[in-house]
């Protein structure tokens, strides 16, 4: 099964802080390992469903997917008896530019807003001088059906929020290019049982778009460098 990229807009806008890393209080029992804490909020006006300011169901699961990314990619143990504090604001979440999607359908939008939580929060670690095995980055394939009866479907990379309606499975992954490796896997959906491959499939695209992610990150960072 031959993935195709959607046509996602790019639209999501994201602001990533990162505090630390910094000594832990004396009252905190000892860690030899740096402790992360990681946040993702939306701000009240990201979505068309206006969000109140205390966390939900669905930025505690967001923030829960990030730590466990992330925890995967740094070097905790440089960091003994300290922490560090990963906090992601999404500013504007694409479907606050689609009126026409059904907000039911924001669940699937999740995914592609955890692969930028991914991506962002590497490029702010990354700032921080915080030591990571490697630039982690975050992607997303879905298994779209090709019409209403569900006979056919194909693999979508970056998945847009206009292919919300056909979205039968989706995943997101957060990868380590240079070593090769999966920190963590979101997949929500169900897969149809005809197709024996179609979860590597899904996975396989996955970490094809988040090595485009990691192309965009690097190339940042590296303008990013004080020139000597």
């Amino acid at each position: 099964m031959e993935p195709r990229r959607g046509s996602n807009g790019g639209g999501m806008k994201l602001i990533c802080t990162v505090h630390g890393p910094r000594s832990l209080p004396r009252s905190a029992p000892f860690s030899p390992h740096m402790v992360l804490s990681t946040h993702v909020k939306f701000a009240p006006f990201a979505t068309r469903r206006r969000r109140t300011y205390q966390r939900d169901t669905s930025e505690r699961d967001l923030s829960t997917h990030l730590e466990t990314a992330l925890r995967g990619a740094l070097i905790a143990d440089r960091w003994p008896k300290s922490g560090v504090d990963v906090i992601v604001t999404i500013v504007e979440g694409e479907l606050a530019q689609h009126a026409t999607i059904d907000e039911s359908l924001e669940d699937w939008d999740f995914m592609n807003t955890l692969s930028g939580c991914i991506t962002v929060a590497a490029a702010g670690i990354a700032d921080a001088g915080i030591d990571c095995i490697d630039t982690i980055s975050g992607g997303v394939a879905a298994l779209v059906a090709d019409n209403a009866d569900q006979m056919g479907s194909t693999i979508i990379r970056d998945p847009s929020p206009s292919a919300a309606n056909n979205i039968l499975a989706a995943c997101c992954v957060a990868y380590l290019r240079g070593r090769e490796e999966i920190t963590n896997v979101w997949f929500k959906g169900e897969l149809p049982p005809s197709s024996a491959n179609a979860y590597r499939s899904l996975i396989a695209a996955a970490v094809s778009s988040s090595r485009g992610a990691h192309q965009a990150l690097n190339a940042s960072l590296r303008e990013s460098l004080p020139r000597a």
